[in-house]
């Protein structure tokens, strides 16, 4: 139980954390200056356009959401499920 737990923490701070780069790194000057586009230079109008780097930074957005789900679904669970008040049996009309 402790090792899923772990396993979970984990991934939300791995799909968190990459989500955040996603996002970021388009719009940095480590974009325009990286190993991909000093090898292969018909990659740089590629590479350039807002378009690509709006959907590297929305790739992002769903991978720092998918960690943010997980998140609350881990500290849904560790917090246990409470039924709210009047949706037991106990409550239903004969």
């Amino acid at each position: 139980m402790i090792i899923s737990f772990i396993t979970r923490v984990l991934f939300v701070a791995y799909f968190l954390e990459a989500g955040l780069i996603l996002i970021v790194a388009p719009w940095s000057g480590f974009w325009e200056h990286n190993f991909f586009v000093a090898r292969v230079p018909a990659l740089q109008p590629l590479l350039s356009n807002l378009f690509v780097r709006g959907g590297v930074s929305g790739i992002g957005a769903i991978t720092a959401f998918a960690g943010l789900a997980e998140l609350a679904a881990l500290l849904g669970t560790r917090r246990g499920h409470v039924p709210p008040p009047g949706s037991g049996t106990a409550d239903a009309p004969p």
